[in-house]
């Protein structure tokens, strides 16, 4: 049995008259009543009373017409859901992503996907960029926004975000009321920052910034989230350097304070493996490419 002859039977029932059935089918009609003698010769069932003026349904044709609609809205189902998933319309997507990222790109990218992909199902897990990485060779998430550089052969890394680092000071601090500063005027302080072990890239380049200014910071308190650290640091237990879209968490108790003659960016990127090639992780590359150029466009 194939889905034609459910389609020849179902187009026969509904017509009960194989001439209109076979015009709508657009075959000849003899080849039409053979298909349904085959079927019901397979079935092992008689599916219609035929005489020389009518046709209607058995007992048997009517309980099969029923089933044989369901299967054929099936299949028709089953090649829209195959063709809208070869689109990466449809599926999911676990994404990994560092916590400072949801003060920046991602929540854009994340409801724009979602508007225009409503039916594919997005998991989402904050974790390190170490953490990260291992996850995408486990495929325990498919798709990373991380905080670079990354060296890793398997991997696709692209940025897309750069942004200025800014300082995060207690709001009573003596220098809370400057414009902005300079690092140097925070040589004496103590610092906090993430772990080096969880993100060596986005440590090295607050140590370098430091150094750049003359001075290697005293880091007494660690703490892996960014928000951690601005808790931290409205607690009084030091001051940091945090990416400037950071200051869209608005914590009481903490200034934050441009800098003077900066000459490092902090990069956000995404991270993918390149032999990945699932139609919903590149649709949301595409998609996070677009947010990219649209928010570089109106800044």
């Amino acid at each position: 049995m194939e889905l034609r002859h459910l389609r020849y039977f179902v187009t026969v029932a509904e017509e009960l008259h194989f001439g209109r059935a076979a015009q709508r089918l657009q075959i000849a009609q003899p080849p039409l009543s053979q298909q349904i003698r085959q079927l019901e010769q397979e079935l092992g069932v008689e599916l219609l009373y035929r005489t020389k003026r009518t046709v209607r349904l058995t007992e048997a044709g009517l309980a099969f017409l029923q089933q044989a609609r369901q299967i054929l809205v099936q299949s028709e189902q089953a090649i829209e859901v195959a063709q809208r998933a070869s689109r990466g319309e449809v599926g999911r997507l676990a994404i990994g992503f560092v916590g400072s990222a949801t003060y920046s790109l991602l929540p854009t990218a994340v409801r724009s996907f979602r508007h225009q992909f409503p039916d594919v199902r997005l998991m989402l897990h904050e974790m390190t960029t170490t953490e990260q990485i291992e996850a995408l060779h486990d495929d325990r998430i498919q798709l990373g926004f991380i905080r670079p550089p990354i060296s890793d052969d398997e991997l696709s890394v692209e940025t897309v975000l750069q942004e200025s680092f800014v300082a995060v000071l207690p709001e009573a601090h003596p220098l809370a009321t400057q414009t902005q500063l300079s690092l140097a005027s925070l040589a004496e302080e103590s610092f906090i920052l993430s772990p080096r072990h969880l993100g060596s890239g986005f440590y090295d380049q607050i140590i370098r910034l430091c150094q750049q200014a003359g001075f290697i910071p005293q880091v007494t308190q660690e703490a892996i989230q960014m928000q951690t650290i601005v808790s931290l640091v409205a607690a009084e237990l030091g001051v940091a350097l945090v990416p400037a879209s950071l200051q869209n968490l608005q914590r009481a108790g903490v200034v934050y304070k441009p800098l003077e003659d900066q000459t490092l960016y902090v990069k956000l990127a995404i991270v993918w493996r390149s032999a990945n090639t699932s139609p919903v992780l590149h649709q949301f590359l595409a998609q996070s490419r677009a947010v990219t150029r649209f928010s570089a466009a109106f800044h």
